[in-house]
């Protein structure tokens, strides 16, 4: 199977930007921000490889990979990956549910 394309939405782009941006003003170093970025290139790329290897979330046509305190939410079409969210599992579930409603 060929890799699909992944695409990240306006809002997953945000919510990955605004977190990098936290830890790299919080530590005073880009060490940490730059680690998990990383980490979440290999994510996204094992996604692309495997749409299938991680389970379906509570949102339809949903599918949810962890990664350490962080999930990346995301929608599979026929010849892309759709990250629709990237959520630090800290924050409240409340704002989740909001982003990822069908119809909002």
């Amino acid at each position: 199977m060929a890799q699909k394309k992944i695409i990240w939405t306006e809002t997953a782009a945000r919510q990955r930007r605004s977190i990098l941006e936290y830890w790299f003003q919080r530590n005073h170093s880009s060490t940490y921000s730059l680690k998990l970025l990383r980490l979440i290139n290999e994510k996204a790329n094992l996604i692309a490889e495997n749409p299938l290897i991680y389970k379906a979330a509570e949102f339809p046509d949903t599918h949810v990979a962890a990664m350490e305190h962080f999930s990346i939410f995301y929608k599979i079409s026929d010849n892309a990956i759709i990250i629709t969210a990237f959520w630090d599992n800290r924050q409240d579930s409340k704002e989740l549910l909001k982003l990822l409603k069908p119809g909002t």
